[in-house]
């Protein structure tokens, strides 16, 4: 086995709960506790309340995953990080971790699971699998 390479510091990994709230902000931008848990309410899971969506944004703030404007009475908080930028490192410690370093035992796995990729899906795959053969020539 090959060793791992070193791991540049980086945010933590966040939790489901803040993934949530992090997948509102991505899609409203800034926004106040108000906001977020306003949307969080319209989810299916809809069972957070006011003070637990705070403390979590609080929480959050500590570890670096939101940046927090507190220049008014409502804060306003945003991502510290693009919903790209997360996935990639997100999807990166999955492939350390469970699949020895290899992103294509990652995505023969996440191919190969009974949930089917849609057919939109699949010619986005086989186009950046044109695209990475075409790059590697």
């Amino acid at each position: 086995m090959s060793p791992r390479p070193p791991r540049s510091p980086e945010l933590p990994r966040p939790t489901d709960a803040e993934l949530d709230i992090l997948t509102v902000l991505w899609r409203l931008g800034p926004a106040t506790v108000r906001d977020v848990h306003d949307q969080l309410e319209r989810g299916a899971d809809a069972h957070t309340g006011y003070t637990t969506t705070l403390k979590l944004l609080q929480i959050m703030h500590a570890k670096g995953l939101v940046q927090r404007d507190d220049s008014q009475r409502a804060h306003v908080y945003r991502t510290t990080l693009s919903k790209q930028l997360t996935q990639e490192r997100l999807l990166g410690d999955l492939s350390r971790r469970a699949f020895d370093d290899s992103p294509a035992l990652l995505a023969l796995q996440a191919l190969g699971s009974t949930k089917r990729a849609r057919p939109e899906e699949l010619a986005q795959i086989k186009a950046l699998l044109e695209r990475l053969e075409k790059n590697e020539r």
